[in-house]
């Protein structure tokens, strides 16, 4: 049986690297970015150096002919900003962010353009990050996919663009072909986040801890987002939103989606791979 075509944008970023080695000795992957070595310095294996923000589509399409799938890892970040400028609504970030959404339209009209049977956007928890606000509040215990969209910077508007982009061609009234589309709205993929909560700062940490996703868990959603065989709504319309989070006790995102739809089943939970440093952030609160 032939191995699975599966193009990889953003190839040489923080996400994709991540869960590259275990994608690529699964599938047949063709990474792309617009550069070919990782944060590291580290080529990157056949990466293909492709600008996908070209509006002629004709200048890539060839990467995404005979593929299954695609992940789409692929971001352009404002110039001078670094990954913590999200909450930035300065013009710059706004014109990052919609060259961001353009960058998806094109990901996902030369995927339906080529045949490509499913598109899973790496989309962000921002998409909905207004709710949090809610969480911090007591006014909501729980936020799920099902929920509008909602934010309040450029950044988390641009991944609720993806989302409200993606749902269209999913309706296949885009050339008259549904294309499947997954959004995945990642939340704290690093191991190093709770190192940075300062001595009895509950709330930061519960955020933190709720956030994590694990390097195992981002490759274990991938790969089910990619094979999983049925992803369409009760409507018969193919668009599922995951949160991408390990099954953290802490958690205040919907997991209920990725198990039932996916069949995700997490391997890490932040309460149990970061114990030691919890009680001692906890033990400074009472103190």
């Amino acid at each position: 049986m032939a191995r699975r075509r599966v193009v990889l944008t953003g190839a040489a970023g923080y996400v994709a690297q991540r869960m590259f080695k275990a994608l690529d000795a699964r599938w047949d992957l063709v990474p792309i970015d617009i550069k070919n070595t990782a944060r590291d310095g580290t080529p990157v294996p056949r990466l293909i150096v492709s600008d996908l923000t070209v509006p002629d589509r004709n200048a890539y399409r060839q990467h995404f002919r005979g593929a299954d799938a695609v992940i789409h890892c692929g971001f352009v970040r404002a110039p001078g900003m670094t990954a913590d400028s999200w909450q930035d609504n300065s013009d710059a970030k706004f014109v990052a962010e919609h060259a961001n959404v353009a960058l998806a339209y094109n990901v996902y009209r030369v995927a339906l353009e080529e045949g490509v049977r499913r598109v899973v956007v790496c989309s962000s928890n921002h998409a909905a990050d207004y709710y949090e606000r809610l969480v911090w509040d007591g006014r909501v215990d729980m936020v799920t996919p099902e929920m509008p969209p909602r934010s309040d910077n450029w950044y988390g508007w641009s991944k609720a663009s993806y989302e409200l982009l993606g749902f269209v061609f999913a309706t296949g009234k885009v050339d008259g072909r549904k294309l499947e589309v997954v959004q995945w709205r990642i939340g704290g993929p690093r191991d190093d986040d709770i190192d940075h909560v300062k001595p009895g700062d509950l709330p930061t940490m519960h955020r933190a801890l709720g956030a994590y996703l694990s390097a195992r868990d981002q490759t274990q959603q991938a790969i089910k987002m990619v094979e999983t065989a049925d992803i369409a709504d009760e409507n018969g319309i193919p668009f599922l939103i995951v949160y991408g989070i390990s099954g953290n006790t802490h958690r205040f995102w919907s997991l209920a989606s990725a198990r039932r739809k996916i069949g995700y089943t997490p391997e890490d939970n932040s309460q149990v791979n970061f114990a030691d440093k919890i009680a001692a952030i906890a033990r400074a609160a009472k103190t």
